[in-house]
C-alpha cells in the first residue's frame, strides 16, 4: 500500500494548515475523521449529501474521477467551485493532494 500526503487548509479563521499521511484508497473524509478534523458528513460518507464538500487546490489527477452522482450533490453544496469535490469521494489513487475545507460553521449545531 502506498502512502502519500494530504495538506489540509481551512477557511475558518484561526486554524493552521496541517499535512497528514493518506493511504492509497483512503478518502479525504477518512483522514479528517481519523485525525480529529471536523468535516461534516451527514450521510455517513456514502455520497448521499453535500456536507463533506472540499476544494481540491492541487493533485486532482491523484484522486478518483468524479461521478455523475457526486456532481449532482456538489451542485447543492454551499459555494461550489470548479475544483469542488466531496471529501467522501475524494479517494487517493496515486500522489499527494492539497485541499481546503470550507468554513463548517454554516451547518446546524455549530
Amino acid at each position: 500500500m502506498n502512502i502519500f500526503k494530504v495538506k489540509i487548509n481551512f477557511e475558518a479563521k484561526g486554524q493552521e494548515s496541517v499535512e497528514l499521511p493518506i493511504a492509497e484508497g483512503e478518502s479525504v473524509l477518512d483522514v479528517c475523521l481519523e485525525n480529529g478534523i471536523e468535516l461534516q458528513h451527514n450521510c455517513g460518507g456514502v455520497c448521499g449529501c453535500s456536507t463533506c464538500h472540499v476544494y481540491v487546490n492541487s493533485g486532482m489527477d491523484n484522486v478518483q474521477e468524479i461521478s455523475d452522482k457526486e456532481e449532482d450533490f456538489i451542485d447543492r453544496a454551499v459555494n461550489p467551485r470548479i475544483n469542488s469535490r466531496l471529501g467522501c469521494q475524494c479517494v487517493i489513487l496515486d500522489g499527494d493532494i492539497e485541499v481546503t475545507l470550507p468554513d463548517q460553521s454554516q451547518f446546524l449545531g455549530h
